[in-house]
């Protein structure tokens, strides 16, 4: 599982920082990409990773701001042209499908895989056997949701030296075994599959969350998460600033990962008005708050362990 940031500006792209998209890489987990967010020439960013656009299976929308979906037409249109052929599913507010759809058609795209769309609501809004993705809304003056992904627990690891000694070899009991269920031996010995079973393997949990000014739902998505992706468009001396335009501040996004016993924080959606000398500046003091802080650059690939 990988974290590629494309686009880590505000508001209009910058010549060190494009607008807002991220990319959860889940190869291993589920041979499949998902995208956070498509601001503009996100598509270009791309070429500058590994990220394949035909592996792209969700697109999660946090908002309808430009910065955050003018490039999502032409990602969508590209990807019939770059193999890809499985279904992809766009998750936002209410307002994506006609945004998409209307730009398809003006433009007269027609796309070689099944599009379908998702206007969400708060709550649940996608599981299956691997993943459960939550939704909150933000503060941010229009409609604009956090997400929350969790991977689920993993069966804890079978313990085949113990099996061994027992005089029982690899096979069809093993699987028994690994479900937890009670077997009985050739010698009439009856196991608990249980007592042969590690602890389970708690999944990561991330938060993504989109434009936001300090909320409750910002702590709630963010409770316990190994990573949590937070905006921090102004410096810690600008909360006034940042609340009156919907926004969050360094200091403000490290309070809310402290509250919220996180792991690691990452900053994005840093204002182009901070120069490149001036982001260490920016990081230390969301450090002073929650040491483990960074700041997040295109390009950026952070592996979650």
């Amino acid at each position: 599982m990988n974290l590629v940031f494309l686009g880590t500006g505000a508001g209009v792209p910058a010549k060190a920082r494009n607008v807002s998209s991220v990319v959860l890489q889940l190869l291993e987990e589920r041979r499949a990409v998902w995208m956070f967010d498509c601001g503009e020439a996100t598509q270009h960013q791309i070429l500058h990773t590994n990220v394949k656009p035909s592996k792209i299976e969700k697109i999660f929308i946090t908002h309808l701001h430009g910065d955050h979906i003018y490039g999502l037409p032409g990602l969508i249109s590209s990807r019939s042209f770059q193999g890809g052929t499985d279904e992809l599913i766009v998750y936002g507010p209410k307002g994506i499908e006609e945004y998409v759809k209307t730009s398809l058609q003006i433009s007269g795209t027609f796309l070689k895989y099944p599009l379908s769309f998702v206007e969400i609501e708060e709550g649940i809004i996608f599981e299956d056997e691997s993943f459960v993705v939550e939704a909150r809304k933000l503060e941010h003056g229009i409609t604009c949701f956090g997400y929350r992904i969790v991977e689920k627990s993993r069966p804890g690891e079978l313990q085949v030296e113990a099996l061994q000694k027992l005089g029982l070899q690899p096979g069809p009991l093993y699987k028994k075994i690994k479900n937890g269920e009670t077997v009985e031996l050739e010698d009439g010995t009856v196991i608990d599959g249980r007592d042969y079973v590690g602890e389970p393997k708690r999944g990561k949990m991330l938060a993504i969350l989109g434009d936001t000014k300090v909320c409750e739902n910002s702590k709630i998505l963010a409770q316990n998460c190994d990573y949590l992706i937070h905006e921090a468009t102004f410096a810690g001396d600008f909360e006034e600033m940042a609340t009156e335009y919907n926004h969050s501040t360094t200091t403000q996004a490290a309070r809310i990962a402290k509250e919220a016993n996180v792991k690691n924080l990452i900053l994005t959606h840093i204002s182009s008005r901070y120069l490149s000398e001036e982001v260490e500046a920016l990081q230390q003091e969301a450090i002073e708050i929650f040491p483990n802080t960074i700041i997040a650059e295109d390009f950026l690939k952070v592996a979650i362990k």
